[in-house]
């Protein structure tokens, strides 16, 4: 299948554009582009220098892809934005691509940014991720696979949030959100219990969620310092791969983020 470009389109001379690739009217793409087979640009799309997107993409009116961060010490450097297969970026998203700090924005496969929703210099963020309108991620923020962020939601630079998860609306998400979970707040962003629906989705079993549950009740409801409560998982509780992923996401550290915390905790 050819590509079908629109006439009023500018495309530079070193952008490669895969099969099929769809590009509407008065679209941008820029040089030292790379455009994966059968992705869809709508019209008035800009696409900057740096920009490696995957097969299979959708890209709607008004989105911004690759353009410089928004980071007072960059200063004109080569960087990236990778973008994955079979992702969805809706009308006037931007998405910005690294700095030196790690030369690169790294977005994962099969995801969905709504309308509105904005991706900082230097983040990770993994696959099958959704986030709902108007959700910016500050630069550096690391995001696990299967991760929901609810809608005007803002997620403060540096925060990691694990596999899973999800990010209730209207939330100021200033902390680190361990796996499986649901965190939500404005005034005080907490741990708001298991995100057991979102994992039976998944398919996780019964006999998991309840391991994942008695985790997370010995880390958030023991009453311990969050240190022994970790030791008290690692004696109490069978070394399951979702339990030494909990586990590894406390011991990596918060970048300088504090880890949520129940509504109750002082």
């Amino acid at each position: 299948m050819r590509s079908a470009i629109h006439s009023t389109a500018i495309i530079g001379q070193s952008a490669i554009l895969g099969e099929g690739v769809s590009v509407g009217a008065f679209t941008v793409i820029e040089d030292d582009v790379e455009i994966g087979a059968g992705t869809t640009i709508w019209p008035h799309v800009h696409i900057a220098s740096g920009a490696r997107i995957g097969s299979g993409c959708k890209i709607y009116s008004g989105a911004v892809l690759s353009t410089e961060p928004q980071d007072l010490k960059f200063s004109g450097e080569k960087t990236f934005l990778y973008v994955g297969d079979r992702t969805v970026v809706r009308e006037c998203v931007t998405l910005n691509r690294g700095t030196l700090a790690s030369g690169k924005t790294v977005i994962g496969s099969d995801n969905l940014f709504m309308a509105y929703s904005h991706v900082g210099h230097d983040c990770l963020i993994g696959s099958h991720v959704v986030v709902a309108n108007c959700v910016p991620f500050g630069g550096h923020c690391e995001v696990g696979d299967y991760v929901v962020v609810g809608g005007l939601s803002g997620v403060h630079q540096f925060v990691r949030i694990g596999r899973f998860s999800m990010v209730g609306a209207l939330s100021r998400a200033t902390l680190d959100v361990p796996p499986f979970v649901m965190a939500s707040g404005h005034e005080s962003f907490r741990f708001e219990g298991l995100n057991s629906i979102g994992l039976k989705r998944r398919g996780f079993t019964s006999e998991k969620i309840t391991l994942i549950k008695d985790a997370y009740r010995i880390i958030f409801q023991s009453g311990l310092l969050l240190a022994n409560a970790i030791e008290k998982v690692k004696l109490e509780l069978p070394p399951e791969p979702e339990l030494l992923e909990i586990l590894d996401f406390f011991a990596a550290g918060s970048h300088g983020r504090k880890f949520i915390r129940p509504f109750n905790h002082k």
